[in-house]
């Protein structure tokens, strides 16, 4: 890809069609739009402003992905007249995302997942019979129209296995389905109509203990007369109330802590957000839950879209915030959808716009869709991917509180931190502290996943233990043997079946030498082949990691490698060898890394090797 456009490669009006609608007809030539004849023809006005929309980038992808199926030569040409991006750069930010194609490529495309819940209940066997009926990844059907490819986790891990059918054209459809079966999918690749999207009861529904689920399953999403009579936007007329200054008040004492991994504490945030003179401020909405084994948010956004809405705003208006954004994965069709008919609902009946509930306060927000990187769940690679660049994290110092978004004061938590919020603002910030332990106030969301025989989100109170969730949950089905326990996803680490008394808490976790990170709980009986789910793991960061680094984008492929010796029984210098060069890769990763990726990446595989003797008969 040259600094020039392609030559010879012009958009179709399909194309041109489906830019207009995203971005709006060229305003001038220096858009892309007609140039005028004459001396008037030899300038251009408004490249300042036509530079300004570069933040327009994504959805600008997004609607050439969407209408036609793939990025053409003549569509990203077309994008770059409009958006004045130099092609180079247009082509570097097409190609980080996995969702979006720069190749032909059939309008019809089922996405299978092959990540570790599915593969729990099949997902493997699945494929094989997918390959024997259809063909393999990437083969086109006979006529064409449709072909299949393989995917990191969809976020439907209660579900398994899962995939997610995206048809391009006027009027694009994406779904999910979930669970699936060989014949479900064969039938969609032969253009056959897809199943609703998914959906069950809450393992849970009725407690009355619950908090943050206590809507979902029961009052209708899409209503926000339903979502009012349960409680709704009760919180964010206290806090008008109480005054930005009260809230954050009632935040800080209520000790809560991000639920994304971090840990940070909320109120500390806020406050340094809201102290900031520079305006504007802007809020993000962290919904890009891309974790293998994660989904808890994604069940609060389809269950309960007004009480996210209603967070951000509560957030913007204790923060002194403008302006919002919901960025989220690009496999959440439904959330997706739940949360743009809450948005414009809310501004429609004046919960959002110029004049918040009559109370003076302006705040608006709208939706960043991501187009499948996982590393764009972290924060400063959050912006970069709004700002319609490459999703890679920035190095820090400056923190997001100082220089964020557009270069500007900004908070991001993710959808569970925020909707926590509403529960300490309706009560106090002391009541919430008095829920949990001194050290892991509130409730807190898991997802309980694989080989359970209830899966799905489920609330519990800070400090319960990890045999309380699984006997929630049911147990390891069909009287088989428990393995192990993936805690935190992929970025996580495992336990082992005498460790199931260990109090889920933030300093809990830190002791026994594991973490809660996202809140997954994916159980592995004894039939789960380890060291290949551990390949699959070392697969994963190899793949999402975003080649900023050194240390990372060598790390996660030595690692892989490493592993593959490994299970092929060619290890070089035997097994202790390759074992302790895993550790060293591990340690430079941890050390040397810009972001979280890099620096967990090991995680997991090392606390297998080391707590499940994983490769080795006696403990490492």
């Amino acid at each position: 890809m040259d600094l020039k456009l392609v030559p010879h490669a012009d958009a179709t009006p399909g194309e041109r069609a489906a830019l207009d609608a995203a971005l709006g007809a060229p305003a001038s030539g220096w858009e892309g739009g007609a140039r005028e004849a004459g001396a008037a023809g030899n300038t251009a006005a408004g490249g300042h402003s036509a530079r300004a929309r570069r933040h327009l980038l994504l959805p600008a992808l997004w609607a050439l992905q969407e209408r036609i199926g793939w990025i053409s030569p003549g569509g990203l040409n077309e994008i770059c007249r409009r958006l004045t991006v130099p092609p180079a750069d247009a082509y570097g930010v097409a190609t980080f995302y996995a969702l979006f194609a720069l190749e032909p490529r059939p309008a019809r495309v089922v996405h299978v997942c092959e990540d570790i819940a599915c593969r729990c209940w099949g997902s493997e066997e699945l494929i094989v019979r997918l390959e024997a009926g259809f063909g393999p990844e990437g083969e086109l059907s006979e006529d064409g129209s449709a072909t299949w490819l393989r995917s990191p986790c969809l976020g439907q891990c209660d579900r398994a296995p899962a995939a997610m059918l995206a048809v391009a054209g006027d009027d694009p459809l994406e779904r999910a389905q979930a669970p699936v079966d060989a014949a479900t999918l064969l039938e969609l690749l032969a253009g056959g109509e897809p199943r609703p999207s998914p959906s069950g009861p809450l393992p849970q529904a009725g407690d009355p203990s619950l908090r943050l689920l206590r809507r979902v399953g029961s009052v209708d999403p899409i209503s926000l007369d339903g979502y009012r009579a349960h409680g709704g936007y009760a919180a964010l007329r206290r806090a008008f109330e109480l005054g930005p200054e009260g809230v954050l008040r009632e935040v800080r004492d209520s000790k809560l802590v991000g639920r994304g991994g971090a840990a940070f504490p909320t109120g500390v945030k806020w406050e340094a957000v809201a102290r900031q003179p520079v305006r504007p401020h802007y809020l993000v909405c962290n919904a890009d839950e891309s974790e293998p084994g994660t989904f808890k948010d994604r069940a609060l956004m389809e269950g309960d879209p007004f009480a996210v809405v209603e967070a951000m705003t509560l957030a913007a208006y204790a923060t002194g915030c403008e302006r919002g954004y919901v960025y989220i994965r690009g496999e959440y069709p439904e959330a997706r959808q739940a949360l743009e008919d809450a948005l414009a609902e809310a501004r429609r009946r004046g919960f959002l716009g110029d004049d918040v509930m009559g109370e003076g306060f302006a705040f608006d927000a709208e939706i960043r869709r991501g187009a499948g990187a996982y590393i764009c769940g972290e924060e400063t690679a959050i912006f970069e991917s709004i700002e319609g660049k490459r999703g890679e994290p920035r190095n820090k110092p400056p923190f997001p509180v100082d220089v964020g978004l557009f270069g500007k004061p900004t908070v991001v938590n993710n959808v569970e931190t925020l909707v926590n919020v509403l529960d300490v603002v309706l009560g106090s910030g002391p009541s919430f502290a008095e829920i949990g332990t001194e050290g892991s106030t509130g409730t807190k969301l898991l997802c309980v996943s694989g080989h359970v025989l209830r899966p799905g989100t489920y609330e519990v109170p800070f400090g319960v233990t990890l045999r309380h969730v699984l006997d929630l949950a049911g147990g390891v089905p069909g009287g088989r043997a428990l393995q192990a326990v993936l805690m935190g996803g992929a970025a996580g680490a495992f336990l082992g079946p005498d460790e199931l008394d260990v109090p889920l808490t933030f300093e809990g976790m830190r002791e026994a030498g594991a973490t809660l990170g996202s809140g997954v709980v994916l159980v592995l009986d004894e039939t789960v082949d380890l060291p290949r789910i551990l390949m699959r793991i070392a697969a994963f960061f190899r793949d999402e990691s975003c080649g900023q680094c050194v240390p990372c984008r060598v790390g996660t492929v030595r690692q892989e490698e490493a592993l593959a010796r490994l299970l092929s029984g060619e290890a070089r210098g035997g097994v202790e060898r390759e074992l302790a060069l895993i550790g060293e890769l591990g340690q430079c990763m941890r050390d040397a890394s810009i972001c979280g990726l890099g620096q967990t990446a090991s995680s997991a595989v090392e606390s297998a090797i080391r707590r499940l003797r994983v490769f080795e008969g006696e403990p490492a």
